[in-house]
């Protein structure tokens, strides 16, 4: 069983639940990491090493504590490497509920990417969907089909998210209404609901869910019982959530019983 927890994390991923143990927790100790982990206490303080290089976390005596006022996550470029199948998994998952005609809201997240990803190659002709996002990398998959029906939503650039938020970003969702839309989140909790760590983001989340007919939450197991900085939504704001067969079954029961549909993906 041991040797299977190792296997679950990669030296990134390992070093993504560091910085976000420090946001929640304040300090984070090496002796506490090394049993989480499975790992060395040579590898924990290379991984507090590295954290504290790229200005997550400040080191000291026996473990780590937060760089005040530092609630940054990792950059979208730094998710994207982290839990690949699953987020797959989960987009394959949510492409069954487009369907032909469908105006589809596409929030910023590599899970989200991966929607657009899975999306066949049936309805990516003939302006078959139509489909607005924020997001830079998912517009840069979408202009990759041969005929796309796709609105980008404008506003300022916000960088580790690679999408666009503020005024302008929230004016122009005022004037649409969706069929769906999809999100992800940096934490959820049944306390808290989802969140993120930027507000401006979370103000266009925000927006999104409530100027679609039907809103969808995505997001990997490794999200869950995480609190971000600022809530998005309830969860019982959504109707529906698609995470991966890792997702403790308590929290999948206590979410089916708020009456939001709970679908699991399989890798």
């Amino acid at each position: 069983m041991r040797n299977k927890e190792v296997k679950e994390y990669t030296a990134a991923e390992r070093r993504s639940q560091i910085a976000q143990m420090v946001i929640e927790n304040g300090k984070v100790y090496v002796s506490d990491l090394v049993k989480k982990f499975h790992v060395t206490e040579t590898s924990i303080r290379r991984d507090l090493m590295i954290l504290e290089e790229d200005k997550r976390l400040k080191r000291v005596h026996g473990g780590a504590i937060a760089i005040p006022a530092n609630f940054r996550t990792d950059t979208f470029v730094e998710k994207e490497k982290l839990h690949i199948k699953a987020k797959a998994a989960i987009g394959k998952v949510a492409v069954e509920m487009i369907h032909q005609g469908n105006i589809i809201l596409i929030a910023s997240g590599t899970t989200t990417l991966q929607i657009v990803r899975a999306i066949p190659n049936s309805m990516r002709i003939n302006n078959l969907i139509t489909l607005v996002s924020n997001s830079l990398p998912v517009v840069q998959e979408i202009l990759k089909w041969p005929s796309p029906n796709l609105t980008i939503l404008g506003g300022l650039f916000l960088p580790d998210y690679q999408a666009t938020i503020g005024p302008q970003t929230i004016e122009l969702l005022g004037d649409i209404t969706a069929d769906i839309a999809f999100l992800g989140a940096d934490g959820i909790t049944l306390e808290g609901g989802a969140t993120t760590a930027n507000v401006l983001m979370a103000e266009v989340d925000r927006r999104m869910v409530e100027r679609a007919r039907k809103a969808v939450l995505v997001t990997d197991s490794s999200k869950i019982g995480r609190a971000g900085f600022v809530p998005i939504k309830p969860i019982s704001a959504f109707h529906a959530f698609i995470t991966d067969s890792n997702a403790p079954p308590e929290f999948i029961e206590a979410v089916r019983n708020l009456g939001v549909e709970v679908i699991i993906a399989h890798e």
